[in-house]
């Protein structure tokens, strides 16, 4: 990225303009080395400068806002580019929902995913996700299974993002036979597993006292080379001393 605002200024002095595909190539290159503010700079100079930009250069700027934690930047882009008339694309909605899914803002993400119609984009996997992930941080259950059945209806694939995010949102929203059943289904449909998947229906599984379960979720864990946390020991042990199964506590311990 260095790199690219040293021929930026190689340029200024040659008196050369610059045109989108070298504000483009610059704001990518600061995206990708995770340089935000750099690439917002470098975007901004490009629309005073009156250059006729693009999806690219958008969509370079969207991302790397996203990967700053500037939500509210994202979603102004997002606005700007029907502003210009400029076509937006899966890839900036997706850019925007993750900025506000990861700032816990799943009003605007939902929001955005709901305008995508308008603009003609079509959601994928990737879209879904995130705004499922926004409901689960919301502990909106219900929202959550709706875009989960919208992503099956559609016959896009899931993923373990997609799974972690709605079985979490159903534990953490008390529906834990709802959770169970999804984590059921994830096994079913041989999606990969992680400890954010296991962690809930564990958790869920201590929730409603059913430590059978439990502890051949703990085993299952164990041979799949999921990497324990305290979380799923907490959760493991605590389910067995509500059923005071001490022994299967002590196994859990390794004692």
């Amino acid at each position: 990225w260095e790199k690219a605002l040293l021929l930026f200024g190689v340029m200024s002095e040659s008196k050369l303009e610059a045109n989108a595909t070298t504000f483009s190539a610059g704001v990518s290159a600061c995206e990708r080395c995770g340089k935000w503010e750099m690439a917002w700079k470098l975007f901004s100079t490009m629309m005073q400068s009156k250059v006729q930009s693009n999806t690219v250069t958008f969509g370079a700027a969207i991302s790397a806002c996203e990967k700053g934690g500037e939500w509210e930047k994202t979603v102004h882009l997002l606005a700007m580019m029907t502003q210009v008339s400029v076509k937006s694309n899966v890839i900036t909605f997706n850019a925007a929902i993750s900025a506000c899914e990861k700032a816990a803002k799943w009003v605007q993400a939902l929001k955005l995913s709901g305008s995508m119609a308008q603009s003609e984009v079509e959601p994928d996997t990737i879209t879904f996700n995130a705004v499922i992930s926004a409901c689960s941080k919301d502990k909106d259950w219900k929202k959550a299974l709706y875009f989960v059945s919208v992503l099956a209806q559609r016959k896009l694939e899931t993923n373990i993002v997609t799974s972690s995010a709605a079985i979490s949102a159903c534990e953490t929203g008390g529906e834990w036979e709802k959770a169970l059943q999804l984590f059921s289904l994830a096994i079913h449909n041989k999606v990969q597993s992680n400890i954010v998947i296991f962690n809930s229906a564990i958790s869920a599984c201590e929730k409603l006292g059913k430590w059978e379960q439990a502890f051949q979720l703990f085993s299952m864990m164990s041979q799949s080379k999921v990497e324990f946390g305290t979380i799923t020991f907490n959760a493991a042990i605590s389910t067995c001393q509500k059923a005071s199964e001490w022994e299967m506590a002590l196994q859990v311990l390794g004692v």
